[in-house]
């Protein structure tokens, strides 16, 4: 893959849209985090194919029978390229990070400003952990940097959610 203005022009994520065919509810903390991680993430992303293929790229996020599926539409040409992930190596990070995220909003509406900024550490690599899972997975077919993962693993998340509402609890307790 080359570096370089083209590069940057063509090897990035200029729109994301998450499935929401089942979507039942989100609560406005969720709603909060999946926006701002689409907002970040397409003010400043790299996101490149192994495969050549040239952005910019619209994204399409789903999860479908414990799989992620990514569908990559190319700006450039409107060829479309979809990779499919299997979510089971993400379910304990996954799980974990949502426990640590329940704590921080309890911890943050009882005012314990020393305790949030502790468990904030924890969220904090457990969201790393998630990227760079992330990361490895996609290597052979995707190269991108920590902070686009990062954000696409915020938005695993949410998908995640949503699969959960449906008979599974709040959060995924597998």
């Amino acid at each position: 893959m080359t570096d370089g203005p083209d590069a940057e022009k063509t090897g990035r994520i200029a729109e994301i849209t998450l499935d929401e065919r089942t979507v039942i509810r989100r609560s406005p903390e969720v709603e909060h985090e999946r926006a701002g991680a689409i907002a970040d993430l397409l003010s400043d992303n790299r996101f490149r194919l192994s495969s050549g293929r040239a952005g910019p790229f619209l994204l399409h996020l789903a999860v479908e029978e414990n799989r992620l599926s990514i569908e990559i539409r190319s700006k450039a040409d409107g060829d479309t390229e979809t990779i499919v992930v299997p979510l089971d190596p993400f379910r304990r990070v996954v799980k974990d990070y949502f426990l640590v995220c329940e704590s921080y909003s309890k911890a943050i509406r009882s005012g314990n400003f020393g305790q949030v900024e502790a468990i904030d550490g924890g969220r904090r690599g457990l969201h790393n952990e998630g990227a760079s899972l992330l990361i490895e997975r996609l290597a052979d077919r995707i190269d991108t940097d920590r902070d686009t993962a990062r954000r696409l693993f915020t938005l695993i998340c949410v998908l995640h959610i949503k699969a959960a509402s449906h008979g599974l609890g709040e959060h995924p307790r597998s």
